[in-house]
């Protein structure tokens, strides 16, 4: 790509430059990296690099009490993280290039079925063909496929012993912990184990599935959260098994989930019992969060699909025609909106993270489900990009990295990135790889926002990224990614790791797979438990007190996403789960993309 192409400016860091951003992290880390090596550090160095780390824990510790001291001279003010920093000045918007969605773009959206020729009545039934050769046998996965195998294995043994049938492991303590009561670790890994080829653990999966799986219980469920993990998990283990056990039990699923869409609006309630079949809102409050509710259309359509019965996409549907109707700021979504109402909420901020993330990561996939057909889709993720980029792209100070921030619906900037943010660098790519133009820049934004957050975990002592991280732009003074106190934990989560998985299959390029690697060995080093499972933990910059400062949680999705993203990311070949047949849901769940025959809109 031409330097000269106005647009993201490329973050090419010299090797010899690749050290921490984070000063107060850096002797902790230095220590361990020399050791690492084997090379052995004299006692000046040692004591020298010790006094740094000190004197910075001080710093920190003190700083607190000092601005707090210092508030009514400074005119400081308490965010919401619950303590006290002073807010640097904002520049005015940098926008990273003059983007204009393409002409293509603008054409007239059907209201009804029947404006649109294209609508059919109904979904043939079609058995997806799997050939045996899609998946990689045990002999001939790569040395890296092995060693995420051998961490699912061993995941997968502390869940057995310590949780079977609970919804998730608690490693540290050795028991079982329920959310839904749906087996949630098991659900959600039959496709993982069907693709590492791992046949014993499979069929105890499906035995249990068989004889005890069950969603007859008088318990309120999220429908967001059990639509992607179990009717995600299921669907997708018919479609890569054909076995009609799992079909059944998504079938049964998917009707208990529907009430939850019997709102005075075409947006669902939160929450469903799923054997009295009422909905509502969340206890916490009045509103649905607008990710939940935009990002259970891939499962519901797949099931009309598969069943010939229109009851399920018609639903979901109507929830994306509805919200594709709402007045939007420059595309983006406010992270709340109001199932009874219909409306968004105004309070909240514009944002790619909690709440909000995978609304934009759905109009994509949905877009390419049904073969690029429903544009209304694309119209939508496009005019969300010109948001972002006016209103949410920033680089940091010293190195320009290129992150996300957050913006108030008044235009207040926050310079702070949830990891969830992570995803999306690999939609842009996917989008880039399925001829979104210009493609060259979609890419090159990929590239550069992939760059940002493994460099979030680059910064930190473990190597582990935090749950959110903070930048400092123009205007500001410290290190250019830092971490708060209360965001500086590590859930497993797998979003980094699905971008570098979507970036190393579109580009070929193997620092990708460097990259992940070094997250995986930091996975291995500091949340595995010799008992079994892996657990979160509390500190991403602790390598002193390790045991203290994990969570105590093995979070189903780091079965049924991160260990699944890093084995296909291992995938030498690029070719297992192609692109152009599969669209993995946000649980990593893969879905066949539809025959033109299935297309009904």
């Amino acid at each position: 790509m031409s330097s000269a192409k106005p647009g993201i400016v490329r973050l090419n860091i010299p090797e010899d430059q690749q050290y921490l951003v984070n000063s107060n992290r850096i002797s902790c880390q230095c220590i361990r990296s020399l050791k690492f090596c084997g090379i052995r550090i004299c006692r000046n160095a040692r004591t020298m690099l010790l006094a740094s780390f000190i004197s910075s824990i001080l710093c920190l510790t003190l700083t607190p009490f000092l601005s707090l001291f210092l508030m009514p001279i400074s005119g400081m003010q308490f965010p919401r993280s619950g303590y006290i920093t002073i807010a640097p000045p904002l520049p005015s918007p940098v926008v990273y290039n003059e983007f204009k969605p393409p002409s293509s773009n603008n054409v007239a959206v059907p209201e009804t079925e029947a404006d649109n020729p294209r609508a059919v009545s109904a979904f043939p039934i079609r058995n997806f063909q799997l050939s045996s050769e899609t998946f990689v046998g045990a002999a001939d996965q790569t040395l890296r496929q092995k060693a995420v195998v051998d961490a699912f294995k061993h995941a997968w043994t502390g869940y057995k012993k310590f949780a079977w049938g609970r919804d998730e492991l608690r490693p540290i303590s050795k028991r079982g912990s329920t959310w839904f009561d749906l087996g949630l670790t098991i659900v959600d890994s039959l496709d993982t184990m069907w693709i590492m080829n791992l046949e014993e653990e499979f069929a105890e999966a499906r035995g249990w599935v068989e004889s005890t799986y069950s969603a007859s219980i008088n318990r309120d469920v999220n429908l967001f959260e059990t639509t992607i993990r179990v009717l995600g998990g299921f669907l997708s283990a018919y479609t890569l098994t054909e076995d009609p056990l799992f079909l059944e039990k998504a079938i049964d699923l998917g009707d208990r989930l529907l009430p939850a869409f019997s709102s005075n609006s075409k947006v669902p309630y939160s929450d469903v019992n799923l054997l009295t079949g009422k909905a509502h809102a969340p206890r916490w409050g009045p509103d649905s969060s607008t990710s939940e509710v935009s990002t259970i259309q891939l499962e519901f359509r797949e099931l009309s699909r598969l069943t010939d019965n229109r009851v399920y996409r018609k639903a979901v549907d109507e929830v994306s025609d509805h919200i594709h109707s709402l007045e939007k700021y420059d595309g983006l979504v406010p992270y709340f909106i109001n199932a009874n109402s219909g409306v968004f909420s105004r309070k909240g901020m514009l944002t790619l993270g909690a709440r909000a993330d995978s609304y934009y990561e759905y109009l994509l996939k949905q877009f390419l489900q049904t073969r690029q057909t429903e544009e209304r889709f694309k119209l939508d993720f496009v005019d969300a990009l010109n948001g972002m980029n006016s209103k949410l792209f920033r680089k940091t100070r010293t190195r320009h990295h290129l992150f996300i921030g957050e913006s108030s619906i008044s235009g207040s900037f926050s310079p702070k990135m949830d990891h969830l943010v992570c995803y999306f660098p690999g939609t842009l790519a996917l989008a880039a790889e399925n001829g979104f133009q210009p493609r060259d820049w979609y890419l090159e934004l990929a590239v550069n926002i992939t760059e940002t957050c493994y460099q979030t975990y680059r910064v930190h002592a473990t190597g582990l990224a935090p749950e959110i991280s903070y930048f400092t732009i123009e205007g500001g003074s410290g290190a250019d990614i830092y971490v708060r106190p209360n965001d500086r934990h590590n859930l497993l989560r797998p979003e980094t790791i699905e971008s570098l998985f979507y970036l190393y299959r579109i580009t070929g390029d193997t620092k990708y797979q460097d990259w992940g690697w070094n997250i995986f060995q930091a996975f291995e080093e500091y949340s595995k438990v010799p008992t079994g499972g892996y657990s979160s933990i509390g500190n991403v910059d602790d390598v002193v007190d390790t045991q203290m400062s994990r969570m105590d949680k093995m979070e189903s999705f780091f079965l049924g996403e991160t260990l699944k993203y890093l084995f296909l990311l291992f995938d030498d070949s690029r070719t297992l789960l192609p692109l152009d047949k599969y669209i993995f849901n946000t649980e990593a769940h893969p879905l066949p993309v539809f025959d033109t025959g299935d297309i009904s809109r």
